[in-house]
């Protein structure tokens, strides 16, 4: 990947980080925040949603886009669902416990605190809310981390509800599941203080591990989401939305200032060839009798053709300015936006069963010489003249170089247009919920997770690489508690890191596991009720059926505890089985036998016990 001067080409960045709150309930109403099944969906309902004026009378462009295409939305619910999800109450007051967590990121962040928290609405029709816009409020302004390139302001934090789950999109419509919308979410923005990807990176680190910190955010995929700012000197602010893991913002970063950097090397070379873009028109007359599938399937369904002119544009349309993106994807991605399939443009024709003698009739019909290219949308007449102008207007922005726009994070580091960048328009106040005072005094400041790694290796005695795993792992708050309840942290730590592990390897359900589960089986071994030889055995009969206790599943698994001359009982039998060995080879015959021991007693007893035992019955016969 091509390395760039990030000083020289005067890189901007700024990260804005959503991470979801692991509260009880959501933040407008008391519904619970645990993710559901579609399948476990009780009922549906659709909506359509329209922009709205803003209270100065303007439209949001990014909303005016949205509302090109007619789309059904349809809304899963569940059980659990109620009227302020379904946007036929008015929602609650804010949520106290996601206000006090809110409170605490900011005390980690070093910011200051609003007096007041005010909740707005944020137009929103791409159907992610039953509502049509999404509400947030500010908590905190003006903070800072460092990073080992200089501190990172932090603007702002902001409290705000969850979108709705995608669960498929569909043709003239998209599917939502109710489950996820409402959920707490803190939203974390920074200054454009980052000018480097790495920086990038290490930032976004260090917020996700005070975020951690304070042990009351949800993790896994989905959970924590970032968008990516970046811009150059010359080039122009684009928001990447969408990033889901830490390790691919650095190469986000990279690939888009390389994108910007091929964005305004062709803006110079279609300045130099005096370029434009031509009007737009229907050209299905070309293509009658094609032998293109897509083209000919078009028209088949009584649509049309229709193509742009770009004069001057020859080879550049085809140009690569990401790894497998040209510029021609860039066009074809704002005719998707408008419900197209794509584009065919003249730098790829011939192809696709289009033939050279409709390319030169193509040229012929709209104007086009050996310099120009021509891009073309075969669809449905309505969706064929919507996606073609989309195209135009984005052919017209490559003469002026790089277009502010949100853009989505693809799996492979590149990027796709979604939508223009939203304004001012799209807020404003949100008159169904009172402010609510804001009070930092009680709020208490979590133990950084790097603080966390020092105590339990120094209090708690847990070496420096399963210290960290803890401390940075899912189960952290379990394991507090575990070691609060006088359970043994090293065998805590083993259990939750190592045993949850091997289980899910040898696919156990381990997400049936409650928390509850786990310590009700982990206090079992410290009662001495279970040998911790039977930990597994049992954590795999509750996740089979999650409605067993730990007790209940101990007597199921055949593992309640034996007594000691149960024990040597056992072991006895195994040393006289295999007498000739012990005779012959001592102690030496220890590892063997203690394998089959163990065997024999199935996990009833402790291995410490039965290790002891064993080497006593050695001892005798040898």
């Amino acid at each position: 990947m091509t390395d760039f001067d990030y000083d020289d080409l005067g890189l901007v960045a700024g990260l804005e980080i959503h991470q979801q709150l692991d509260t009880a309930t959501k933040l407008f109403c008391r519904c619970p925040t645990s993710e559901r099944d579609p399948g476990e969906a009780v009922r549906s309902f659709t909506r359509y949603l329209h922009p709205t004026r803003s209270e100065l009378g303007e439209l949001d462009d990014a909303a005016v886009e949205e509302s090109r295409v007619d789309r059904e939305f349809e809304y899963l619910a569940y059980d659990t669902t109620c009227l302020v999800e379904e946007d036929e109450e008015p929602p609650h007051r804010l949520d106290t416990e996601a206000r006090e967590v809110a409170l605490q990121i900011a005390d980690l962040l070093e910011m200051e605190p609003v007096g007041q928290a005010h909740v707005m609405r944020k137009l929103v029709i791409d159907g992610s809310n039953t509502s049509g816009f999404q509400r947030t409020a500010l908590v905190a302004q003006d903070g800072e981390i460092e990073t080992s390139e200089g501190a990172v302001g932090v603007e702002d934090l902001l409290l705000e509800e969850e979108s709705a789950q995608r669960v498929e999109k569909r043709a003239g419509g998209v599917t939502y599941s109710l489950d996820r919308l409402g959920v707490p979410l803190v939203e974390i923005g920074t200054s454009p203080d980052i000018d480097s990807p790495q920086q990038a990176r290490e930032a976004a680190e260090t917020i996700g591990m005070l975020l951690r910190s304070t042990g009351s955010v949800k993790r896994g995929l989905g959970t924590i989401r970032q968008d990516v700012n970046v811009s150059i000197a010359e080039g122009a602010r684009v928001e990447i939305k969408g990033v889901q893991a830490l390790d691919d913002i650095d190469d986000i970063v990279r690939r888009e200032v390389g994108r910007q950097v091929e964005l305004l090397s062709i803006r110079e070379e279609l300045v130099e060839r005096d370029a434009s873009v031509g009007e737009t028109r229907d050209v299905s007359e070309v293509f009658d009798g094609t032998d293109s599938g897509v083209i000919g399937g078009a028209l088949g369904d009584g649509g049309s053709v229709t193509a742009v002119p770009l004069y001057g544009f020859d080879g550049l349309v085809g140009r690569e300015i990401q790894p497998d993106r040209r510029l021609g994807t860039e066009l074809s991605d704002h005719a998707k936006r408008n419900g197209a399939g794509g584009i065919f443009h003249t730098d790829e024709l011939p192809a696709y069963g289009v033939t050279d003698a409709e390319v030169e009739a193509l040229r012929e019909a709209v104007g086009a010489g050996g310099d120009d290219a021509v891009a073309i949308v075969a669809a449905d007449t309505e969706t064929a003249d919507l996606a073609i102008e989309a195209v135009a207007e984005r052919a017209a922005t490559a003469l002026e170089g790089v277009p502010e726009e949100t853009r989505g994070a693809n799996d492979d580091g590149t990027t796709r247009y979604l939508r223009p960048l939203p304004g001012a328009a799209r807020m404003y106040p949100e008159t169904d919920v009172p402010p609510v005072e804001l009070d930092p005094s009680d709020v208490e400041t979590p133990e950084l997770l790097t603080e966390k790694v020092d105590r339990y290796q120094s209090e708690l005695g847990l070496g420096s690489g399963l210290a960290e795993q803890v401390a940075y792992g899912r189960r952290m708050p379990l394991f507090e508690r575990a070691v609060d309840a006088g359970i043994d942290a090293t065998f805590a730590a083993g259990v939750l890191e190592s045993t949850l592990t091997e289980l899910r390897r040898d696919d156990v359900a381990v997400g049936n596991l409650t928390d509850d589960h786990l310590l009700e089986v982990m206090r079992l071994v410290e009662d001495g009720d279970l040998a911790k030889e039977g930990v597994e055995e049992v954590l795999s009969t509750v996740a089979a059926d999650p409605t067993l206790s730990a007790e209940a599943a101990v007597e199921e698994a055949g593992l309640s505890g034996v007594s000691e001359s149960d024990v040597r009982d056992a072991v006895s039998e195994v040393v006289d089985r295999n007498e000739e060995q012990v005779e012959a080879e001592g102690m030496g015959a220890f590892s063997a036998l203690m394998g089959e021991a163990m065997g024999a007693l199935r996990g009833k007893a402790d291995g410490e016990t039965v290790s002891d035992v064993l080497r006593e019955e050695i001892q005798k016969r040898a």
